[in-house]
């Protein structure tokens, strides 16, 4: 396992849209560009353990959203899916990157969305080649939250995230992994640290406004995918409580041609379950698109 503080030695920050992001890239600059995008409330170092298979193949990119990890987590933000996508432009900006490849979870599914919804409205300043997702709430109709996160919204959502604790939260992560796969001591540490790097509780009842933003704009973002001009892939875990098999039904329903490659023991975190099945299955992937 890469330890955070291995993560972070390796990483750097970056000045971008008037916030310090934590970012980290990997692999060799002349091979296709991969943007990875994380989930909620964790970070970047999520893909630790795809990383260095990843590396390999690829030039990998990735960061620590605005509000998450080792990046600037501001009180006075509105945290929208948006300005979470324009920092991935801007970075990848900076590195010169013209072209790439998506592989996103949770979060990082709606903020991958949005990208994709700007290249099928006609934004190709940098091009979107792929995009692969892992669990996450595609579809506001088939996504179901876990009591803390309903909480995290309501009107008392400030005052609940000042009395989440390590306990409640290593039960809460425990209960969206698979049964066979609970994260280990070291995953909910982890975790658990970037979550609360630079007060970060105290901003969770603002990002988690992701879940209403996912319904105002449903016909974009779920527009963007049974509209894409690139290929996309679904690779989840079906254990998942909040977006598993029944995410994986939808998924089915509504994309033509779907691309799903289920993981039947696994749950919400498939990458930190079994980082070698999900590399597995996206290599297969890339492979089959060239």
């Amino acid at each position: 396992m890469i330890t955070l503080g291995e993560w972070q030695q390796h990483g750097q920050f970056e000045p971008i849209n008037n916030q310090q992001i934590f970012t980290r890239t990997g692999g060799k600059s002349s091979a296709p560009a991969l943007l990875l995008i994380h989930g909620f409330p964790s970070a970047s170092w999520d893909w630790e353990g795809m990383w260095p298979q990843l590396t390999e193949h690829y030039y990998v990119i990735t960061l620590d959203m605005l509000g998450f990890g080792l990046s600037d987590k501001p009180t006075n933000s509105e945290y929208l899916i948006r300005q979470q996508a324009d920092i991935f432009q801007a970075l990848l900006t900076k590195l010169g990157v013209s072209e790439y490849h998506i592989l996103a979870h949770d979060y990082g599914d709606t903020v991958a969305q949005e990208l994709l919804a700007r290249q099928v409205n006609g934004d190709r300043k940098i091009y979107i080649n792929s995009v692969c997702l892992l669990n996450g709430g595609l579809f506001p109709e088939t996504h179901k939250p876990v009591l803390i996160q309903k909480l995290l919204l309501s009107p008392l959502g400030a005052f609940v995230a000042k009395r989440i604790s390590k306990p409640k939260f290593a039960a809460n992560l425990k209960h969206i992994f698979g049964p066979s796969t609970s994260p280990k001591p070291e995953v909910v540490d982890t975790l658990w640290q970037l979550l609360t790097h630079n007060n970060g509780i105290a901003v969770m009842h603002k990002i988690i406004t992701y879940m209403t933003q996912r319904k105002q704009h449903r016909q974009r973002w779920v527009g963007a995918l049974v509209n894409s001009p690139v290929p996309v892939k679904l690779i989840a875990g079906a254990l998942d409580p909040i977006s598993g098999q029944h995410m994986i039904d939808r998924y089915c329903q509504l994309i033509p041609n779907a691309n799903v490659t289920s993981l039947p023991t696994l749950g919400h975190y498939p990458q930190v379950e079994d980082a070698s099945a999900v590399t597995a299955a996206y290599l297969k992937f890339r492979n089959t698109i060239g």
